[in-house]
């Protein structure tokens, strides 16, 4: 599949259903976990609902239940499966350049105009989007290939002002890692290394004894 041969929106279309995500069947899961912030350990137990809600028991620390709950947010709402109608249905594509690794750059228009992606054997290699009011762009290095789609292994995130352009915090670094528990693939472990003036800061997220929650008789 070349540019040539096909639209920029079936191109990014390819790519986007390829991502791995949860089907509506999907129970949700409870799971224990650790998370170490720089020197720090705190241990406590989450609970991400069959409607993808996510809540943080058995933390006392304020900060540490926030950062395990948003990062549970965070798993759960990247799981979500949606039509590419229902996310990008009001947006227009169209190719830009091809850089040096081959991937290529999806532009955005319609709803989402200022927005671009890169696409690279069929997997989405750069998000640069506009959302809560600043920009993100994420790199993705490598992948989980789960026979089911895709799942991001490496990657990086920075954010910009969408006035400025001025960089707003730290570029942060991220390594995944999956397990499978019944017919899901979900996140057991998430290393997050962000740049700070001084030296990284450092987050590890370790989520153990998954165990997927009985469905809910219709």
């Amino acid at each position: 599949m070349t540019a040539t041969q096909v639209s920029a929106q079936e191109l990014f279309r390819a790519a986007y259903e390829n991502r791995y995500t949860w089907d509506h069947n999907f129970p949700g899961y409870t799971a224990d976990i650790t998370y170490k912030q720089d020197e720090q350990v705190f241990t406590g137990k989450i609970r991400v609902n069959a409607n993808l809600k996510a809540e943080v028991f058995e933390v006392e620390d304020e900060q540490a239940k926030q950062a395990i709950n948003h990062q549970a947010w965070e798993i759960a709402v990247h799981r979500i499966r949606r039509s590419f109608e229902e996310t990008h249905g009001a947006n227009t594509f169209s190719y830009g350049d091809t850089d040096e690794t081959g991937a290529v750059e999806i532009i955005v228009g319609g709803k989402s105009a200022g927005d671009k992606y890169k696409v690279r054997n069929n997997i989405v290699s750069l998000v640069h989007r506009h959302i809560h009011g600043v920009v993100v762009t994420i790199n993705t290095f490598s992948v989980h290939d789960t026979g089911e789609g895709y799942l991001s292994h490496t990657y990086d995130s920075v954010y910009h002002d969408p006035q400025t352009g001025e960089q707003k915090g730290g570029r942060s670094e991220f390594e995944d890692q999956y397990e499978k528990v019944g017919n899901y693939f979900i996140l057991n472990r998430r290393f997050i290394s962000t740049d700070t003036k001084n030296q990284p800061s450092v987050q590890e997220f370790i989520f153990s004894n998954i165990q997927l929650l009985e469905p809910v008789a219709a």
